[in-house]
Formats: structure tokens, C-alpha cells, sequence
């Protein structure tokens, strides 16, 4: 019997989940503006917390001290530079900016006010724990349960879990998120302008570089080491686990709110 490749064993093992997050109904359900608001107000967490997975990556596999060394593979400290680059700093429309900026930027385009996101990171600058600064800015239970879960992966201090999380939780799985939320957009609403702006930067970007350069990190990280392998997919999967869980906690706030503007617009 012919050996299975580590990464095609991988992809296998997260296939059920990889399909359940890529039918999830949400992505039918967002058919107006509110629906798209309630939804932008919920997944800016998650674009806060990518670069929380990002930046433990840089640290375990680059050097950012003063006293500099080169550290691990210059192949891997490449790819890991490169996606933060863009992520960071990435220019949009001739203009630097970082992906988190730029989805904020789009909340308030869409009229979804920002304070709750602003407020979490207002406590984190005084000092405040996670749970700390998610209480005192009220964030919704769906977003810190997704969050718990990416900071469980950091706090392993495992790269090639982090890693994997990042890769098959976030880049790999991007394109197929977001292309049905591209369509979802009503009637292109010149308000979401910026929000289908962050999207079809993404589906770009992650589809034909980040995510290839993600696996390539994975693969290099891993090796011939099936233990890492093994906890990879373990980190992978627990990583789909979580989004889909969040995508049902955030249907469910679409549709809870959903009376509320029936009655508004009486």
C-alpha cells in the first residue's frame, strides 16, 4: 500500500469540517444590509485575533529581539515576513494600511458603530487580560468563545500548531468564506463598499499567495514528524470546529435581531 503523504492525510482528516464551514447557511442568510452589520460587528473580532496567530508565529520563528540572530529555517522566516507585510501593511488603493484597519474602517462605512471593538482594545492598552477586557467591553459570547480558542493555540508555544490553526483555520479556508458573502452583498449597496473591498482582497491574496505560502511553512515545520503532523491536524481541526461554531453563534444573533427591524421600519 502506497504511503500517504503527511499533508494529504491532513486535508483528509479536516475534509467533513472544511465542507460543513464552506455550506454553512449563514452565508445564505445575509441578504440585507442589518444582516451584514450584525455580522461585521461579531467577525471583527476574528480579524483582530488573526494577528494575535500571525504575530506568535513571527515570534517562534524570527528573531524580534535588539540582540538580533538569525533563527530556524530563512525559508520559513520569509514566508512568516512576507504574510505580515501584507497583513500589517498591506497598500490598498495606493494607501498602507493593515487588514484589521481597513475592515474597521469598513464597519463604520457600512454605519455599524465600532465601540465595542474599540472598547475591548481600549482596556487591552490599560493593561487588561483577555476575559477582563471582553467583559468590560461586552463582547458578544460568540466572538470570545472564538477567541478563547485561538488564544488556547497560542499559549501551546507549539509553532506548528499555531501554524496549522493559522493555515487551515484562517488563510486555507478564506476563499471559500468569503466568495458567498461577495454575492450575498445586496445589490452591491455602495455602503458595504469597503466591506466587499476587505473580501475580494482577501480571496485574492489568500487564495493564490498567502494560503500556498501558509502550507509551505506547515510542511517545513512539520517535516517527516508524524507526533507534529498529528497534532497539526488535531490544531486544524479544532480550529474549523471553532469558526463553524462562531458562524452559528452569529446566524443566530442575524436572525434574533431580524424582528427588531421589522418593528423599526413600522
Amino acid at each position: 500500500m502506497r504511503h500517504e503523504v503527511p499533508l494529504a492525510k491532513l486535508r483528509r482528516r479536516i475534509e467533513p469540517a472544511r465542507a460543513r464551514l464552506a455550506a454553512h447557511p449563514m452565508y445564505r442568510e445575509m441578504a440585507s444590509v442589518e444582516d451584514i452589520r450584525v455580522f461585521m460587528s461579531r467577525h471583527v473580532f476574528a480579524v483582530w485575533d488573526f494577528m494575535a496567530l500571525l504575530k506568535a508565529l513571527q515570534r517562534h520563528l524570527t528573531s524580534v529581539e535588539p540582540m538580533w540572530r538569525a533563527v530556524g529555517s530563512a525559508r520559513t522566516r520569509r514566508l512568516v515576513n512576507e504574510m505580515v507585510l501584507e497583513e500589517e501593511s498591506d497598500e490598498v488603493d495606493g494607501v498602507p494600511t493593515s487588514h484589521f484597519e481597513l475592515y474597521r474602517a469598513a464597519m463604520a462605512g457600512s454605519g455599524e458603530p465600532t465601540a465595542t471593538i474599540d472598547s475591548f482594545l481600549a482596556a487591552i492598552d490599560r493593561g487588561r487580560g483577555f476575559e477582563e477586557a471582553c467583559a468590560a467591553a461586552e463582547v458578544p459570547e460568540g466572538a470570545r468563545a472564538f477567541m478563547r480558542v485561538t488564544f488556547a493555540t497560542i499559549a501551546t508555544a507549539r509553532p506548528h500548531v499555531i501554524a496549522s490553526a493559522f493555515t487551515f483555520g484562517r488563510e486555507d479556508a478564506i476563499p471559500s468564506m468569503f466568495t458567498p458573502m461577495v454575492a450575498a452583498i445586496p445589490g452591491r449597496d455602495e455602503h458595504l463598499a469597503g466591506f466587499e473591498r476587505y473580501l475580494t482582497r482577501h480571496i485574492e491574496l489568500d487564495g493564490d499567495d498567502h494560503g500556498p505560502k501558509a502550507i509551505a511553512m506547515l510542511e517545513e515545520l512539520c517535516g517527516e514528524d508524524e507526533a507534529k503532523w498529528s497534532e497539526a491536524a488535531d490544531a486544524a481541526e479544532s480550529a474549523l470546529d471553532a469558526r463553524i461554531a462562531f458562524w452559528d453563534t452569529i446566524l443566530a444573533d442575524m436572525r434574533a435581531r431580524r424582528p427588531q427591524w421589522s418593528e423599526a421600519a413600522d
